[in-house]
């Protein structure tokens, strides 16, 4: 364990005690943070009677803006490949003259 942090982060009023690199405390604690601030927005905003619920309902929440940052990426990257065939092609077509 050289070099690393033993940690405590809390999530829905649960204590999870982590060792984690030095460059990682910051994010998990923001993450954390992040959860705690998600679960009290769903329990405010619906019925909700189980905190197993309200965690499914952060954890879908999360996934779905890691997919759809990755969808976008994706799409972004497709926009960005089409760009620089076409000043290729461009660059060619100025080289050959």
């Amino acid at each position: 364990m050289d070099g690393k942090l033993r940690i405590k982060i809390s999530i829905a009023d649960r204590v999870y005690p982590l060792t984690v690199e030095p460059a990682q405390e910051e994010g998990l604690r923001s993450a954390s943070k992040k959860i705690d601030a998600m679960i009290k927005q769903f329990e405010e905003n619906y019925a909700v009677r189980d905190k197993q619920d309200v965690l499914a309902m952060c954890a879908l929440q999360f996934a779905s803006q890691a997919e759809q940052k990755q969808i976008d990426n994706a799409i972004d990257g497709e926009e960005t490949i089409a760009r620089i065939k076409k000043l290729n092609s461009l660059l060619d077509q100025y080289l050959e003259n």
